[in-house]
């Protein structure tokens, strides 16, 4: 159900547009510019169901009505606006409050400051940065003449042109009376990929108007900025390709805001319209949890820990498959160590159980989770139990395998299955659940496939093991191709001898117990003797690969010499595949 009405506040006119059952638990939507309350419709829409939801356009735009100069912009006045909204509409009640762009700017005004303040109960910003804040974040980076913090400033300056364009006398008015209306549902759609953007009959005199938001505004908050400490708690969407407002100005928002939860979204700026339904599920699931007194698991996960927040992978969450031992363990470790929380996965409950101790002693989160990758009913179940509890992993490492020795004919049906199941089903399993989850979220991640040098070095007496890893290398490759456009990374990582304990749970096929053992002590022994990487080499490539998204990691010598062997002298190894390499 929807209701329009008009709160007069002093000389302006605001019109208010509700949605939902007043009796309700209300929540408050903010626009920005060049909007009016009708950006937030989807949202508004989708949260209706279960809570109050109060729009208004905010003066100049929409059909309230226009100040006549431009100090009648000003965020003192703006907040006031807010204020007298919902005293008409719930009088004396506690709300929600959540702004988009402008609206988010100034809605900050009302959270840090004010007779507000005391009845915000919590706040979601997207895309609006409070100017006091901002400035404040300005005089640091100026100050500062690390290189980092010089580009960081140089590439915000640059993003937001706009606000240099929108102080011109004339210019900016003139660009709507040109045309531009006409034109932004087309920019909506093929810029911010929103997919059938309504047209907007007033967006001639929001954007017109609206320039007043930025003058009025920017200079004295920006250069005389006040600190603004928020009080309530406060849910930081941040869409990554933002083309106006950076992700890089939230970073010290911690600083003002000691109950602060920040979730990533892959997607550009007007959300509201591109993700109504990841948005309007934030948004209720935030309210929901203040009300309640308990923020549900994925919340709690996203709250923003400051001592981890200066490194690379902080606020991410790996999935390890094979986290147990070897290179699942010290990869578990290395990306704990860069700022990721961790899901220790492995099909030996004890052994997951202990690197999520290792991991947790370090300072990061670890969950232990006991799963064999081969069943589709097993990790259909895990993908399930990350998304309900965790949101999204934004890191998948793919690294449970098992080792197996003996040529084609000699592998009986039963190993060939076994090997299949863990080696590539459980790969194939893990790239396509948590793929499909990542586009679901839109999650920006990174997907590691571990394969091996076998990959490319066909043997006789490795036929089951290579074939796999071959099979591996391909799945990653043809995988990465088709995640590309979601701004999804697969990388396969080939080692080669590295010690780890997979010579000595090697399976021989056709062997007798006693002979297994035999050559499982064999094997191990030359692995500890003859490997010129560990499992933490292993790990560290993993890690640079997480954050530099190559298509393939060689590491070790043996993984260059078969790759290079493969491609420049095929016959070469082919010959090689003759040799009998087991012990």
């Amino acid at each position: 159900m929807q209701n329009t009405s008009l709160v007069k506040n002093g000389e302006v006119t605001l019109n208010v547009v509700t949605y939902g059952d007043a009796r309700k638990v209300p929540i408050v939507l903010v626009h920005g510019y060049p909007d009016n309350h009708t950006v937030w419709k989807p949202v508004a829409e989708r949260l209706a169901s279960k809570h109050f939801v109060i729009t208004y356009d905010v003066r100049g735009a929409g059909a309230s009505s226009v100040p006549d100069k431009q100090a009648d912009y000003r965020m003192a006045l703006l907040s006031d606006d807010l204020r007298a909204v919902v005293d008409a509409l719930i009088p004396g009640q506690p709300f929600h409050l959540a702004g988009h762009d402008w609206g988010s700017i100034q809605s900050w005004e009302s959270v840090t400051a004010g007779a507000l303040q005391s009845r915000i109960l919590s706040y979601t910003t997207i895309s609006g940065p409070c100017l006091d804040h901002m400035g404040y974040w300005l005089r640091r980076k100026t100050l500062n003449l690390s290189p980092a913090a010089k580009a960081g400033l140089l590439k915000q300056l640059f993003s937001s042109w706009y606000i240099g364009f929108f102080h011109l006398p004339v210019l900016a008015p003139a660009a709507w009376q040109g045309g531009l209306d006409k034109l932004w549902p087309r920019y909506l759609k093929h810029r911010e990929q929103v997919s059938e953007p309504e047209a907007n009959p007033t967006q001639d005199k929001d954007g017109r108007n609206g320039v007043q938001l930025y003058r009025a505004n920017f200079r004295s908050k920006l250069f005389s900025p006040e600190p603004r400490p928020a009080h309530c708690p406060v849910q930081l969407v941040v869409p990554i390709r933002d083309n106006y407002v950076g992700s890089h100005l939230f970073d010290e928002l911690h600083d003002w805001v000691p109950e602060l939860y920040r979730r990533d979204l892959n997607a550009n700026h007007w959300v509201p319209l591109s993700h109504p339904d990841q948005i309007a599920r934030w948004i209720g699931e935030f309210v929901a949890g203040v009300e309640s007194g308990k923020m549900p698991p994925a919340l709690q996960h996203a709250r923003v820990r400051p001592d981890r927040l200066g490194l690379p992978l902080s606020g991410k969450t790996a999935v390890i498959t094979g986290a147990g031992s070897g290179i699942g363990r010290a990869t578990a470790l290395r990306l704990a160590e860069a700022g990721a929380d961790v899901v220790c996965v492995d099909i030996n409950e004890d052994a997951a159980a202990e690197t999520a101790g290792q991991v947790q002693a370090i300072g990061a989160v670890a969950w232990t989770r006991a799963v064999d990758v081969g069943s589709a009913a097993a990790m259909q179940k895990l993908a399930r139990w990350v998304e309900k509890e965790l949101g999204c992993a934004e890191i998948v490492v793919n690294n449970a395998g098992i080792g197996m020795a003996g040529g084609v004919l000699e592998t009986s049906t039963k190993d060939w299955e076994r090997i299949l199941k863990v080696n590539l089903w459980g790969v194939i399993h893990g790239s396509r659940l948590f793929g499909q989850l990542m586009v679901d979220s839109h999650c920006a991640g990174h997907i590691i496939n571990v394969a091996s040098a076998a990959a490319f070095a066909p043997n006789r007496k490795l036929a089951a093991y290579s074939t796999t890893k071959a099979a591996v290398h391909m799945l990653s490759e043809c995988l990465r191709a088709e995640l590309a456009e979601h701004e999804i990374g697969v990388t396969s990582v080939c080692p080669g001898f590295v010690a780890t304990g997979i010579a000595k749970n090697t399976v021989y096929a056709g062997l007798s117990p006693e002979e297994q053992a035999e050559k499982q002590a064999k094997a191990d022994n030359l692995y500890q003797r003859h490997s010129t990487f560990t499992p933490e080499d292993v790990a560290e490539r993993i890690c640079q690969a997480v954050l530099t998204n190559p298509a393939i990691s060689l590491v070790g010598p043996e993984a260059l010499a078969t790759r290079f062997v493969s491609r420049f002298a095929p016959g070469v190894s082919r010959m090689v595949a003759r040799l009998d390499i087991t012990p």
